[in-house]
């Protein structure tokens, strides 16, 4: 059975909708990836970033996108977070705003 991806809010899919055209058709790909290996898809694709936070990595001529992601039970991704990437390190702010929206998904 393959896993199911959901979005934290309607946001974060159309950021990610909103990607230049070779980055999202990479994130298409890694998605399915994602949605038939689940938790066993590791780098280059995914990184994990620990407490349950992981790291979608698509790429493109035009740019890096990355989108952080959990799994819930029932074999759910929830994509919490997404961001075209503009310098080598990940951002501070991205990454504490997709652990904030982690917690808030735990707390429930």
């Amino acid at each position: 059975m393959s896993f199911s991806i959901e979005y934290f809010h309607p946001k974060v899919l159309e950021e990610i909708e909103s990607w230049s055209v070779d980055v999202l058709a990479d994130y298409a790909r890694l998605i399915e990836l994602l949605m038939e290996h689940g938790p066993n898809l590791r780098l280059p694709h995914s990184r994990a970033f620990g407490n349950g936070l992981f790291e979608l990595r698509p790429r493109g001529k035009s740019g890096i996108g990355r989108a952080f992601y959990c799994f819930m039970l029932g074999k759910r991704v929830i994509v919490l977070h997404a961001f075209i990437k503009k310098t080598q390190q990940t951002p501070d702010r991205e990454l504490k705003l997709a652990r904030k929206r982690l917690k808030e998904l735990l707390d429930e």
